[in-house]
């Protein structure tokens, strides 16, 4: 049994398939690729996301796409267009995990608010004037920020997403890095004698 299922479910991913993935609204930064299903050609019984040799693979304009097998990434692709994957080794059909598709946004990720809950310190100084005071500066903005380095964003961050992998999961990681970052930028800026 385990060798007949084994053996169904490779031979079901082993027709051409084409993978693409939508154009990424601002708020994903990772999801998987998805086979492309039509009448004539389509592979219903493979894995969704199971790429094999000879799949076609289209990447748009502010992707980048990776090719994941076993955890491992085998093949990088940063440029639009459509590729032919090709792999001159031949699938096991003992293979627990085939490779999978995952689609990274590139785009720059803009109107990210940011905002001080509470007043931050702020020295102000001047020799000539003498003035030693300390102020609270309530700071608030937005900021922007993208991906560029897709690889070791999949490595140290999402991993194997299951769907999609949204931006909220590091909004508030981000606004607390800037947040924390600006206490001592403050503090530079207050030494250098510049007014808040």
């Amino acid at each position: 049994k385990a060798i007949a299922g084994a053996a169904g479910g490779v031979m079901a991913d082993q027709w051409k398939e084409y993978f693409y993935c939508e154009a990424m609204p601002a708020n994903i930064l990772a999801t998987k690729g998805h086979k492309k299903v039509t009448g004539r050609s389509s592979n219903y019984k493979g894995d969704e996301n199971i790429i094999t040799n000879g799949s076609m693979i289209a990447v748009a304009d502010g992707q980048c796409m990776l090719i994941v097998e076993q955890g491992k990434v085998v093949e990088v692709c940063a440029e639009p267009g459509e590729f032919l994957y090709d792999t001159s080794t031949e699938p096991s059909i003992f293979r627990a995990e085939g490779p999978r598709v995952y689609y990274f946004n590139t785009k720059e990720l803009v109107g990210n608010k940011y905002g001080t809950a509470s007043p931050v310190p702020f020295r102000v100084v001047d020799q000539r004037a003498a003035i030693d005071i300390d102020v609270g500066i309530r700071c608030f903005g937005e900021y922007s920020y993208h991906i560029a380095n897709p690889l070791l964003f999949y490595t140290n961050v999402c991993g194997n997403v299951s769907e999609d992998y949204d931006r909220s999961n590091l909004d508030s990681q981000l606004k607390t890095e800037l947040l924390t970052a600006l206490q001592p930028a403050f503090a530079k800026i207050s030494e250098m004698g510049i007014r808040y």
